[in-house]
């Protein structure tokens, strides 16, 4: 191939691992919303766990 015809390569569509990135963001930021609801639920109702 020549320089003219690998310029006029274009990519394709959205990866699989782009989509992939974008399922584990947001199953992290429910996962840590979840989390600090919890807690926030926790102080609010002084129920806490105690360390041993």
């Amino acid at each position: 191939m020549e320089i003219n015809e690998l310029k006029e390569i274009k990519g394709g569509a959205i990866s699989g691992t782009i989509i992939n990135a974008i399922v584990r963001s947001v199953t992290l930021a429910l996962e840590l919303g979840r989390s600090l609801g919890s807690a926030l639920r926790r102080l609010k109702d002084k129920n806490k766990c105690k360390y041993s």
